[in-house]
């Protein structure tokens, strides 16, 4: 899976990892690693970070085989 997050941030004002972290109820670690493609974040997880951007799901996330 890939995603958009950080560019998102970039364009958010350059949002840190730490206050995404907190609007989203994660640590800024583990936002670190969903950004890095370390670790997928549940579907919740993903429908809250998108809410948080204002995009739809797959504005931030991708599936690629």
């Amino acid at each position: 899976m890939t995603n958009e997050i950080r560019t998102l941030r970039f364009l958010a004002g350059e949002m840190t990892q730490a206050a995404l972290g907190e609007k989203v109820g994660l640590t800024r670690q583990t936002i670190a690693a969903i950004e890095a493609g370390k670790y997928s974040p549940s579907l919740e997880t993903a429908f809250r970070i998108a809410e948080v951007f204002g995009k739809p799901l797959e504005a931030v996330f991708r599936w690629e085989r």
